[in-house]
């Protein structure tokens, strides 16, 4: 007789193992502590090992438990990803697109970067606005295809992301037509003339304050804010010069309504496409990655 594997019983354990604890792990799933131990005590008695010990009031995995944990994590991924591959096919033979992208992002980069399939009627789009670490954990859960960034990820044996660079875009100094008068300076913009930047928190700042470490200047800050729609309305508003990339304000400068003085060297946004290792990629997406183009 084949001995098969209780698909019940290991997920009991996959849910106390990433738990550490059987009484919380029981609330959770609606079921009683007796009764998620017996299911655990079989799956034990199957595999022929213990899987856990107990230390006071946790539950730490033996050599062998954290081995089966590591299966256990991968099987139940791969369901994830089963039932994220059937429901990107509900648009018929266009499919859907589940897309992540950070609150700092440009709606415009976003835009671009969907470009080639915003005339088809055919692909369902779902776009989703949130942090970094939030959208993270909905694409490990493969309830997005994709997370777009301006911030860089490093896979590890837990999270094996795939973080690709879609475009790097020159960052510059732009604000109201007339305010600043001559040929492009860059040190006596940053000494004359009131600024708005990124937080610190950005890439983008973060060079910026080592290039003005380097020239020995400090920058007259008005407004420092943390997404770029805001610098969208400041970079036009604030009657001052704005540190933003082109592509932010693209639409200001094609209307003239906002002048672009000259682009700071050495600063630039990076934008990154964050996925997940799968065996089916979603419908279209590589289509995107390869047909993206950062307009000019």
């Amino acid at each position: 007789m084949i001995n098969r594997l209780n698909y019940h019983h290991l997920y009991y354990f996959w849910r106390v193992a990433a738990e550490g604890h059987l009484t919380r792990t029981a609330e959770r799933l609606h079921i009683s502590q007796s009764a998620l131990s017996a299911q655990i005590r079989q799956l034990e008695e199957q595999l022929g090992t213990p899987l856990f010990l107990r230390e006071g009031k946790k539950l730490l995995l033996t050599e062998m438990g954290a081995s089966v944990l590591r299966y256990a994590e991968a099987i139940f991924a791969l369901g994830n990803e089963l039932l994220a591959t059937t429901t990107s096919q509900d648009a018929g033979q266009g499919g859907q697109l589940r897309i992540g992208s950070v609150s700092t992002l440009s709606r415009n980069f976003l835009e671009s970067f969907l470009h080639p399939v915003l005339g088809r009627q055919s692909v369902k789009l779902n776009l989703e606005a949130g942090g970094l670490e939030e959208l993270l954990n909905r694409l490990a859960a493969f309830e997005l295809d994709v997370v777009l960034s301006n911030r860089p990820v490093i896979a590890d044996d837990k999270h094996p992301w795939r973080c690709r660079t879609l475009a790097r875009q020159e960052v510059c100094l732009i604000g109201p037509p007339g305010l600043v008068d001559g040929p492009f300076d860059l040190a006596q913009i940053l000494r004359q003339q009131w600024l708005v930047v990124p937080s610190a928190k950005s890439e983008i700042r973060v060079r910026f304050d080592l290039l003005c470490e380097k020239l020995g200047i400090e920058p007259r800050i008005r407004a420092e804010v943390d997404d770029m729609a805001t610098l969208r309305l400041l970079a036009r508003d604030a009657g001052a010069v704005a540190l933003i990339p082109a592509i932010v304000v693209k639409d200001e400068l094609g209307k003239g309504l906002l002048e672009k003085y000259g682009s700071v060297q050495g600063v630039e946004e990076t934008f990154y496409a964050i996925t997940v290792r799968r065996r089916f990629e979603a419908p279209h997406l590589k289509e995107l990655f390869q047909l993206f183009a950062m307009p000019a």
